[in-house]
C-alpha cells in the first residue's frame, strides 16, 4: 500500500477536530506548559512558506512536552486590526470587517492543513468587542493610575489627589512628564480643568502634545517602521514631523524595572543587549546654561560632565520648545527653512544618518558655567527632542557627530595636548588654551565624572540624573480600523467611561478615510457621542494596543467578568515558551513586559514578566523584486534607468514579474493607486531591481504553503521546513531537498507495509544492534528538541532508517512512531493505529533512553601495515590486546599485505588501533 499522505492528512485532521484532540483544560494534577507563538496580521495574501517557520518549531516542542506528561496549552488567534485593511477600505468601500473576516478564514483554513495542534476554542480576535473590551479597560485602569517611585509601583490616582489634598508636591517621587511644584493651598485653589491638566502630568494613561509621523494624505500618524526615505511605506506618500496632542502610555515608568526583569529571563543574549539598548539607561548629569542675554537657562543632560570645559557650542533639537524665543531676527528665514526640511525626515532616519551634517545657527549664544565664556546655539536634526532634554553640550575635540558639525560650520574644536586628554584637561577663557584643570589633574575618567559632578551641585548648576532613552509610547492612530478610545470630553476635558459601557464598539461607517479637515473617521458619525451628549474620542488605539495581553485572554477566553480569572491565571501563570521574530524586541516584546508589570502591580496577574522563555526563530528569505517610482508622480522608471531620476524604491509583487520584467498590466491592475501608472522602459521593457530578503507579505516575495502541501504532503512541508537549517538562522527557501524529506516518509511507511499493501509489522525480538539504534535516536532526538535543534533531528531520523534497514519489528517502530510524532503527526497518527492502539499518539508517552543498550560491547578496529590504513575489523572490548594480536595475523585481510612474511611486531592500542610492522 502506497504512503497516500491527501487520504491520511485530511482524515486525521477531521478526527482531530471532531474528537477535540487538542482541547485542553486547567488540570491541577499535572504540571502546566504554556507555549505560545505571535499571532498573524490575518492579510488577503494568506500565510507564506516563511510563516509555519515558528508555528511547526513550536508545534513540535508541544507534541514533545505532552509526550512528556505535560498539560499544554498551544492557542492561536489574530492580531486584527491595522492599516492594511482601512487602507484597503479607503480604496474599495468594503468594510475591514468583512475582509478581515474573509482573511481569518483563509489564514484557518492554511493552518488547519499543516496539522497544527492548537486549541481553537480559545481563539481570541483583536476586532472582536468582547476582546477589545479588555484592552480599552486596561487603558482605563492605566488612566486611573500613576507611578510612585517610593513603593516602585503603580497607585491609585486618587492617593496622588489626597497627597495634593494634603501637602501639595512636597516629598512627592512620581514618573511624571515634568517636575511640577506647588502646595496644598494652590491645589485646592485649582479649577476642576486645571487639576486635570496637573494630573495628565501623572497618569500612566495621559494625553500630551508629542511630535509625531504625520501622513497627510493617509490622514495618519505612522510608527517609524512604516516609514522610509520621508515616505509612507504603503503609498509612498509624504511624511512629516508634527506636533499633536496625542493619546501616551507612560512607559518610561517601567524602564528600571524592564531592565532588571530581564536578568530573569531565559532570552537570547543578542535580544537582551537589543532591549537593554532600546532602554538606554546612563547616568550623567543635568546642566543649566544661562542664555546670554535672557533670564532663561538651556537645560541639558550629559554622561561626561567632565568634558564640559571643551564644549565650543550647543545644539537644540528643530522641535525643542524654545527655537522660536531664541531665534534671533537675522536668523528666522533660515531657521524657519531649516525646521520644514527637517519634520520631512522620521526620527529613525535621522537617527541613522550618522555622516550627514546640517544645522542651522539661531543667533543666540549660551555661557559655559565653568569657563564664562559664550557659545553660539545651533539647531540641527542630529539632536531629538524625545531625548534627555532636546538639547545638548557639543564637545567636538570629544564626540565624532559634534567633532564633523564643528568641521562642516568652522566651528572652534579645542585641541587636545600632547600627552593629555580632553578628560583630564579645561579651558581657560583668557587664554583661549587648554590647560591642566585643578579640578581634575590626575584623575581618572571615573574619578573626573565624580568630581565635576560634585561641583556641578555644589555650585547649584545642576544635579546628577539617570536617563533613558526609552520614549512614552504614543497610543493614538488616526484611523477607523482600531481599539476605540473609551474616553468623552467635557468642555474639551478627558473623562473616562464607566466600566459597565465597555466594550465602546466601533460604529457603522461609510467612508474610511480621514475628513475634509483631516480629523479621524470617527469624526464623521454624528452620534459618536455617550448618551448624555458628550463627544468620544474620535482616535483609535494602535496595532500593539491588542496584542500586549493577548496571551493573558487565552488563558481563560470566555470570561466575561476579567481579563483573565485569578484560578486560571494561577494555574496558567505565564508563558513558558513564546516563540516569535527578532523584530518585535523593541515594539511588541517591551509593551507586552510593561502592560504585564502594571497589572501585576494591580494584582490581576500573578507573575511580574510574561515570557519566561523566548525563542527567536530565523527568517526564511526570498527573492524581491522593485519598481522605481519618480517622486511625486504616479510614473515608474526602468532599472537602467533611474539614476536620471529622484525614485523611490517600492517592492513588487514577485508573482507579476518574469526573469526581473513587469508585467506592466498586470502591475496596473496589482492595486488600485497604480491603474493610471505610466512606465519609462529601456529597450521597450521594464526590468526590476532584485535582492534576497526577508520572506513578507510587505515585500510581495511570498511563496504560498499551499503548493508544498497539496503535492507533497503537510508532514512533509513540517520537517523540511525543520530540516532547511538551524532554527533561529535566516535562510533562503529552496525546494531542491524537499523530495529527500518525502522520501524518508514513504520508506517510514514502508517498514510497516509491502508494496501490495499487507501489513509486514512482526513481534520479533530486536537485536543489540538495532535496539541500539533506536535508543541512540532517542536520546538524540531528545537533546534536539530541548535545544531547538529541529534540523538535526531530522537527521538523525534519516540516519536511524539507514542503519535499521527494512526492520519491521514492533519493539522498534511503536517507540520510533512516538518519536516521530511530534514532527510529522499526520502519518504518525495512522502508524500508531497500525500498531493496534484506539487513543491518539498525542497521549502516549515519550520513549526512554535506556543507557544500556548505548553501551559498546565491540570495537572495529582501523587496521595499518606500516602505518597506513589497509582495512577494518572488529573485536569484542574484552579481548586482550594479546589474543587480539594472535587472531589479527590469520586473517585474510592481514595475509594479503603480510604476503607471507612474519610481522616484525604487532601494536594493539585497546579501543582504538591495531599497527602490522612487516
Amino acid at each position: 500500500m502506497e504512503y497516500n499522505f491527501k487520504e491520511i492528512e485530511a482524515k486525521w485532521q477531521r478526527r482531530w477536530q471532531e474528537e477535540e484532540t487538542y482541547r485542553v483544560e486547567a488540570d491541577p494534577t499535572r504540571p502546566k506548559f504554556y507555549v505560545l507563538d505571535m499571532f498573524p496580521y490575518p492579510s488577503g495574501a494568506g500565510l507564506h512558506v516563511g510563516h509555519p517557520l515558528g508555528y511547526i518549531a513550536s508545534d513540535i516542542y508541544s507534541r514533545y512536552k505532552r509526550l512528556c506528561g505535560f498539560n499544554v496549552l498551544h492557542p492561536m488567534g489574530y492580531d486584527a486590526f491595522g492599516l492594511p485593511a482601512e487602507q484597503y477600505a479607503i480604496q474599495t468601500g468594503q468594510h475591514p470587517a468583512v475582509t478581515t473576516e474573509r482573511n481569518i478564514a483563509r489564514y484557518r483554513e492554511q493552518l488547519d492543513k499543516i496539522g497544527f495542534s492548537f486549541d481553537w476554542h480559545r481563539e481570541v480576535r483583536t476586532c472582536d468587542p468582547s476582546y477589545y473590551k479588555w484592552t480599552q479597560w486596561a487603558f482605563l485602569e492605566m488612566f486611573k493610575h500613576y507611578y510612585d517611585r517610593s513603593t516602585d509601583k503603580a497607585e491609585p490616582i486618587e492617593k496622588l489627589v489626597a497627597r495634593f489634598e494634603a501637602q501639595g508636591t512636597e516629598g512627592l517621587d512620581a514618573a511624571c512628564t515634568q517636575e511640577m511644584r506647588f502646595t496644598a493651598d494652590e491645589w485646592k485653589s485649582k479649577t476642576e480643568e486645571e487639576r486635570e491638566q496637573i494630573l495628565q502630568n501623572y497618569r500612566l494613561a495621559f494625553r500630551a502634545d508629542t511630535m509625531v509621523n504625520w501622513c497627510p494624505q493617509l490622514g495618519t500618524v505612522l510608527a517609524n517602521d512604516e516609514v522610509k526615505d520621508g515616505l509612507s511605506e504603503r503609498g509612498g506618500f509624504p511624511v512629516e514631523q508634527k506636533q499633536m496632542k496625542q493619546w501616551l502610555l507612560r512607559v518610561t515608568a517601567y524602564a528600571q524595572r524592564m531592565l532588571d526583569g530581564l536578568e530573569r529571563l531565559e532570552w537570547s543574549d543578542s535580544l537582551k543587549e537589543i532591549q537593554r539598548n532600546w532602554i538606554g539607561r546612563s547616568e550623567g548629569a543635568q546642566v543649566f546654561f544661562d542664555i546670554q542675554g535672557s533670564d532663561r537657562k538651556l537645560e541639558i543632560f550629559t554622561t561626561r560632565p567632565d568634558t564640559i570645559f571643551g564644549v565650543t557650542f550647543m545644539v537644540i533639537a528643530p522641535e525643542h520648545e524654545w527655537v522660536h524665543d531664541l531665534t534671533t531676527p537675522e536668523q528666522r528665514a533660515a531657521v524657519e527653512e531649516y525646521i520644514a526640511q527637517a519634520k520631512k525626515r522620521s526620527e529613525r532616519e535621522r537617527i541613522a544618518e550618522t555622516k550627514r551634517v546640517s544645522g542651522v545657527a539661531t543667533g543666540s549664544y549660551a555661557i559655559n558655567p565653568f569657563t564664562g565664556k559664550a557659545i553660539p546655539i545651533y539647531i540641527s536634526d542630529y539632536v531629538l527632542a524625545g531625548y534627555g532634554t532636546g538639547a545638548i553640550m557639543a564637545v567636538p575635540a570629544h564626540d565624532s557627530r559634534d567633532y564633523a558639525f564643528a568641521r562642516h560650520f568652522g566651528l572652534e574644536i579645542i585641541p587636545v595636548v600632547e600627552g593629555g586628554d580632553i578628560e583630564k584637561e579645561s579651558y581657560d577663557a583668557k587664554s583661549g588654551k587648554l590647560i591642566n584643570s585643578d579640578l581634575l589633574d590626575g584623575l581618572d575618567v571615573k574619578e573626573a565624572i565624580g568630581r565635576i559632578l560634585g561641583e556641578i551641585e555644589r555650585r547649584g548648576l545642576g544635579r546628577r540624573l539617570v536617563n533613558y532613552r526609552l520614549r512614552d509610547a504614543i497610543f493614538s492612530r488616526q484611523r477607523y480600523w482600531g481599539e476605540p478610545f473609551p474616553i468623552y470630553y467635557k468642555e474639551g476635558t478627558a473623562y473616562p467611561l464607566p466600566e459597565e459601557r465597555l466594550p465602546l464598539e466601533l460604529p457603522p461607517i461609510d467612508n474610511f478615510g480621514p475628513t475634509e479637515q483631516g480629523e479621524p473617521p470617527l469624526a464623521r458619525v454624528k452620534e459618536w457621542t455617550t448618551p448624555e451628549g458628550y463627544p468620544l474620542e474620535v482616535s483609535t488605539m494602535p496595532g500593539f494596543a491588542g496584542s500586549s495581553a493577548y496571551y493573558l485572554r487565552y488563558m481563560d477566553p470566555h470570561n466575561d467578568r476579567a481579563l483573565v480569572g485569578r484560578a486560571a491565571n494561577e494555574y496558567w501563570r505565564n508563558v513558558d515558551l513564546y516563540v516569535g521574530g527578532i523584530e518585535h524586541a523593541t515594539g511588541h516584546l517591551m509593551y507586552s513586559r510593561f502592560w504585564n508589570m502594571f497589572l501585576y502591580d494591580l494584582g490581576y496577574v500573578c507573575e511580574p514578566e510574561p515570557f519566561k522563555k523566548l525563542v527567536n526563530q530565523g527568517m526564511i528569505q526570498g527573492r524581491s523584486n522593485f519598481v522605481y517610482r519618480v517622486v511625486g508622480t504616479n510614473k515608474f522608471v526602468s532599472l537602467g534607468l533611474k539614476d536620471q531620476y529622484k525614485t523611490q524604491e517600492i517592492h513588487v509583487d514577485v508573482n507579476i514579474v518574469r526573469n526581473d520584467i513587469l508585467d506592466l498590466d498586470a502591475f496596473r491592475a496589482w492595486r488600485p493607486e497604480f491603474k493610471d501608472a505610466e512606465f519609462i522602459l529601456e529597450e521597450g521593457r521594464y526590468v526590476c531591481g532584485w535582492a534576497i530578503e526577508k520572506m513578507s507579505k510587505s515585500m510581495f516575495n511570498v511563496v504560498n504553503p499551499d503548493y508544498i502541501v497539496d503535492n507533497y504532503g503537510a508532514d512533509t512541508l513540517r520537517m523540511y521546513e525543520m530540516f532547511l537549517g538551524p532554527l533561529e538562522q535566516s535562510k533562503p527557501w529552496d525546494t531542491n531537498g524537499i523530495d529527500g524529506v518525502h522520501k524518508f516518509l514513504r520508506r517510514f511507511w514502508a517498514l510497516f507495509y509491502n508494496r501490495e499493501g499487507q501489513l509486514i509489522l512482526t513481534d520479533e525480538k530486536a537485536t543489540d544492534k538495532e535496539l541500539k539504534t533506536l535508543h541512540k535516536t532517542i536520546k538524540k532526538v531528545r537533546e534536539d528538541i530541548e535545544n531547538f535543534s529541529f534540523n538535526t533531528s531530522v537527521a538523525a531520523f534519516m540516519i536511524c532508517l539507514n542503519e535499521l534497514g527494512g526492520c519491521p519489528k514492533r519493539e522498534i517502530l511503536e517507540p520510533l512512531t512516538v518519536l516521530l510524532a511530534p514532527f510529522a503527526p499526520h502519518i504518525a497518527e495512522e502508524l500508531w493505529h497500525t500498531l493496534g492502539h484506539t487513543t491518539s499518539v498525542c497521549d502516549a508517552q515519550y520513549p526512554v533512553c535506556e543507557e544500556k543498550y548505548l553501551v559498546e560491547s565491540s570495537f572495529e578496529y582501523p587496521v595499518s601495515v606500516n602505518g597506513k590504513l589497509r582495512f577494518k575489523k572488529e573485536y569484542a572490548l574484552t579481548l586482550s590486546p594479546a589474543d587480539i594480536q594472535a587472531d589479527i595475523v590469520r586473517t585474510d585481510e592481514a595475509q594479503k599485505w603480510l604476503e607471507g612474511k612474519a610481522p616484525k611486531k604487532i601494536i594493539v592500542v585497546p579501543g582504538k588501533i591495531i599497527n602490522i610492522v612487516i
